[in-house]
């Protein structure tokens, strides 16, 4: 099965949707969709980092996305305006990262994959570690759970309760910054924030409890993958904004639906 690129892309996409679901819940809840948009946008210095010292693209994504997202904390915790620091470091991240990808000597890649994503081009290896860190992120989450949604609901109940929020941000900022390093490939540096968010939005108006909530999310971003990848099949479109495009679609009729309901409510 897996020496057909249309079903490596299929699992590429469910395991990136399965990883990025409870990450995505976080990001909402917290209102970090800005801090999401700077860790992801610092991938492409990542890909160049990796291209240029010679390690792997996940690697080196992985380790500038938690940099960023570690320095975008230090900055906000030293009273800096949150979205001052994540303005200046999201854009001249993604900045720098295209300048140096463009100076790499005898180094010829396609920048537009890392951007929107090359989901067709997902090998075995990049299979498997996607779906590494799709169970690595799903396992920490699992794990941490009780703390990191205290932490977010109520951060005084939080340290009452003998729980360190500014530990469970820190947990909240490596998940992510796993997230952006296996979603790269799918969807590329420019649309991860999208599949963050997207999903967990169209499932707040339906989940009682946080836990539907991340489960709907999950369902909603695995419906998105397929039917996104199946959709450019069909009309011959790319297929990372494709998949987006398919959970904005939900998120409208996810909205519509809540609106319709709360008016004969």
């Amino acid at each position: 099965m897996l020496d057909d690129f249309m079903a490596r892309a299929a699992l590429a996409g469910v395991g990136v949707a399965l990883a990025a679901a409870p990450i995505g819940c976080f990001v909402v809840w917290r209102r970090m969709a800005y801090f999401g948009d700077a860790t992801a946008h610092a991938a492409i210095l990542g890909v160049a980092l990796s291209l240029g010292i010679g390690i792997s693209v996940f690697g080196g994504v992985l380790a500038v996305a938690l940099a960023i997202a570690l320095a975008i904390l230090s900055l906000a915790r030293r009273g800096h305006a949150m979205d001052t620091a994540l303005g200046v470091l999201a854009h001249a991240a993604l900045a720098f990262g295209l300048v140096a990808v463009a100076l790499l000597p005898g180094v010829q890649i396609d920048i537009q994959a890392y951007l929107f994503g090359d989901i067709l081009a997902v090998s075995r290896s990049d299979l498997a570690l996607i779906w590494a860190g799709a169970v690595a992120v799903s396992a920490g989450v699992l794990w941490r759970w009780p703390g990191l949604l205290t932490a977010t609901l109520n951060p005084e109940l939080a340290i009452a309760a003998g729980i360190d929020p500014h530990r469970e941000r820190q947990v909240l900022t490596l998940a992510l910054a796993v997230v952006v390093a296996v979603a790269i490939k799918v969807v590329g540096a420019l649309l991860i924030t999208a599949l963050l968010i997207i999903p967990a939005a169209a499932a707040r108006p339906f989940a009682r409890t946080p836990e539907v909530m991340a489960a709907m999310a999950a369902l909603t971003g695995v419906i998105s993958a397929l039917a996104g990848l199946g959709t450019a099949w069909i009309l011959d479109t790319p297929a990372g904004p494709t998949i987006v495009c398919v959970a904005a679609l939900i998120f409208a009729a996810s909205s519509a639906l809540s609106r319709a309901a709360t008016t004969r409510g």
